[in-house]
């Protein structure tokens, strides 16, 4: 697809026709175009790219839960290439003091960069309690922590609503409950039946959310109470949480096993 570099779209009361959608609530939108592939994972073969990817093991106990219920494995009953396809799959199962399993990757060193198009292909799953997410970190969080490292949840989910994902920052004065975001509401469809992409174009200054490049939110320093922490690389994360202080825990009418699938990642920069 050919984009178009460096755009200041003016939103008027009058009605222009672009190839994109833009967000209501904002007067500029700053769409910039990022055309260069630079990292590309279709998941073809039967096993992750260790290359790219490595495995976070562990729960919450390790620094990074909130209040979770699983234990992320590197174990193929959680975490496969298939077909084509990955699939990070949650199990209500005993294992290692946890009464779930599942999986988290990150490209931590592999992979980290400041700027560009970061999107990946997926069907989400559905039931009450699980948390799937396509999301970034800063490169720096080992020295600085969180939240002043950064974070950047292209997509959050809740599988008790089917039809909406979350798109948000986290840093310094404005982390946790205090994130700045906003959702996306799917007319007339769900995401746990077909794919859709999720993606953000990500700039000095700015960061766009997209569905299927639908564009639905972007923030900016101004949106932000704290310091922009959005200038330095960051690394690529995917995982499916079950329960958690985001969606709740499971109930009876969540089934398992539940499964994320991921049909590609795919960035470009500009």
């Amino acid at each position: 697809m050919k984009r178009h570099k460096s755009i200041y779209v003016i939103l008027t009361s009058v009605l222009i026709a672009f190839s994109f959608y833009s967000c209501e609530t904002d007067d500029v939108q700053t769409v910039t175009t990022f055309d260069d592939l630079v990292l590309e994972d279709e998941f073809d073969g039967n096993e992750l790219n260790t290359s790219l990817w490595s495995y976070e093991i562990g729960t919450g106990q390790n620094g990074w839960g909130n209040n979770e219920l699983q234990y992320y494995t590197d174990r193929p009953e959680n975490v496969k290439v298939e077909d084509g396809k990955l699939t990070i799959t949650a199990r209500k199962e005993a294992y290692e003091g946890s009464g779930y399993t599942s999986g988290r990757i990150i490209t931590k060193v592999n992979f980290e960069k400041t700027y560009g198009r970061f999107e990946a292909r997926m069907k989400l799953p559905w039931g009450q309690g699980l948390w799937p997410a396509f999301w970034l970190l800063g490169a720096d969080i080992d020295q600085v922590g969180w939240p002043q490292t950064g974070e950047i949840d292209i997509m959050e989910y809740r599988g008790q609503d089917p039809t909406i994902i979350h798109g948000s920052v986290h840093g310094p004065g404005y982390s946790a409950g205090e994130a700045i975001t906003k959702t996306y509401d799917l007319v007339n469809s769900r995401f746990d039946t077909d794919y859709h992409i999720f993606g953000i174009e990500w700039g000095p200054n700015y960061i766009n959310f997209y569905v299927d490049d639908k564009l639905y939110n972007q923030i900016t320093p101004a949106d932000v109470p704290g310091e922009w922490v959005y200038d330095k690389p960051f690394f690529i994360l995917i995982n499916m949480a079950v329960g958690g202080t985001f969606v709740g825990s499971p109930n009876e009418n969540t089934v398992f096993p539940q499964t994320l699938e991921v049909d590609y990642v795919r960035v470009y920069q500009d």
